[in-house]
This record gives structure tokens, C-alpha cells and sequence, in this order.
């Protein structure tokens, strides 16, 4: 289920994002970013529609994916 991030308070979404960002390991790109570079570059992607917020019922679990990814996925 996709969780609508304009139904949620910035803090939560920012908690949203850090704790995605902390589960998924060492950023393997040309340059490292601190977690707050990397937290307000997932959080646009959250705010312009290229990454959702997604609840897992089965696993009782939130995530984020990219959109087009996850689309995919459910068909």
C-alpha cells in the first residue's frame, strides 16, 4: 500500500527517509554525502513522485521505492 507522504508531518517523513537511508548501507557513489544530503535528496524524490512510500501489511514494514520499480512490481 502506498502511503500518501502529504497525509504525514515533516517529522515523520524526515524519520521516514533517515531510517531508509541508515537500513540501506554504505553509499557506493563517486562522492559521500552526509545523512542529511542524502535525506533531503531522498525527500525530493518523495515530493516530486519518483520515489513512494510504501507499508508492507505482510511484513508489517515501511519502505520507500522508486515509483516506475514499484509499479512494475505489482504487475
Amino acid at each position: 500500500m502506498i502511503i500518501p507522504w502529504q497525509e504525514l508531518n515533516e517529522e515523520t517523513l524526515r524519520n521516514i527517509a533517515e531510517s531508509f537511508i541508515l537500513r540501506e548501507g554504505t553509499d557506493y557513489g563517486a562522492e559521500e554525502l552526509s545523512l542529511a544530503q542524502k535525506t533531503d535528496n531522498l525527500l525530493a524524490k518523495i515530493h516530486n513522485g519518483s520515489a513512494v512510500i510504501i507499508w508492507s501489511e505482510l511484513h508489517e514494514s515501511i519502505d520507500i521505492k522508486d515509483k516506475m520499480e514499484f509499479l512494475r512490481m505489482r504487475t
